[in-house]
């Protein structure tokens, strides 16, 4: 089972956000940034629901499971 995070990617390009939106909006580290560019890279659910919380979502609408 693999998580891909290209639901996020896509939901940032509909919205005209940038991953430098995810650093100093959400506060995320760059760290985690690229973790969520990368598919099979694991990310705290803290993180998910720290983005769900701020592009107005739920996790469905960023990860999904392949």
């Amino acid at each position: 089972m693999m998580i891909s995070y290209k639901p996020l990617l896509k939901l940032m390009i509909d919205k005209g956000l940038r991953k430098k939106y995810l650093v100093e909006e959400v506060g995320l580290s760059w760290t985690t940034v690229a973790k969520l560019s990368k598919e099979g890279e694991y990310v705290d659910l803290r993180v998910i629901e720290k983005l769900c919380k701020e592009l107005n979502c739920t996790p469905n609408d960023i990860i999904e499971i392949q």
